[in-house]
């Protein structure tokens, strides 16, 4: 069983409190087809469980298959920046394009300062935090996306379907009886 190397911490992006039971870890690419079809589970999840549940997104882009991948992560982060992660996170896994003037178009639509959004993705001013994900990822034994970590264990058991996924979800929350590691 794979282990979650680096814990979760201040530079992620969490949504849920601190206090769940179940930390849910996501390494994922906004241009792979997996990931978006498990970005529909994960909102199940937030929404079910409440304040029992904890979702952590990490970058992992698979460039050699996905040509506008590293622009995506580095969008989100860019967006981060200015407090809007988690808008940017949605747009891109509801995305119909991710090239760069379809990333300008979400940053104008979620309410972004798209000058500052420009200069950032142009100058890859983003590029070492999508790197630091990369890099956990890799110590992690991450290869490809989706790749969930549940409190800090790989999630190995089936596929990402909403059953299996939340059928593992609630066997973690059943098994936490003390604070959540990862």
């Amino acid at each position: 069983m794979s282990q979650l190397t680096a814990p979760v911490g201040e530079r992620d992006h969490i949504q849920g409190p601190t206090s769940a039971p179940v930390t849910l870890v996501e390494y994922g690419d906004y241009e792979c087809s997996y990931c978006r079809e498990v970005y529909a589970v994960v909102n199940t999840a937030l929404r079910k469980m409440g304040d029992r549940f904890r979702f952590v997104f990490r970058n992992f882009p698979l460039t050699s298959k996905h040509p506008h991948a590293q622009l995506a992560a580095e969008a989100a982060e860019a967006a981060g920046v200015q407090g809007s992660f988690w808008k940017m996170y949605r747009t891109l896994h509801e995305a119909e394009g991710l090239e760069l003037r379809h990333l300008l178009g979400y940053a104008k639509e979620i309410g972004l300062d798209v000058e500052r959004f420009r200069k950032d993705l142009e100058t890859r001013a983003m590029t070492p935090r999508v790197q630091e994900d990369i890099v956990a990822a890799a110590r992690s034994g991450v290869t490809g996306t989706p790749t969930f970590f549940i409190n800090g264990v790989r999630h190995e058991a089936g596929f990402f379907d909403a059953p299996s996924l939340m059928a593992a979800l609630k066997q973690a929350e059943g098994a936490s009886g003390s604070h959540p590691s990862g």
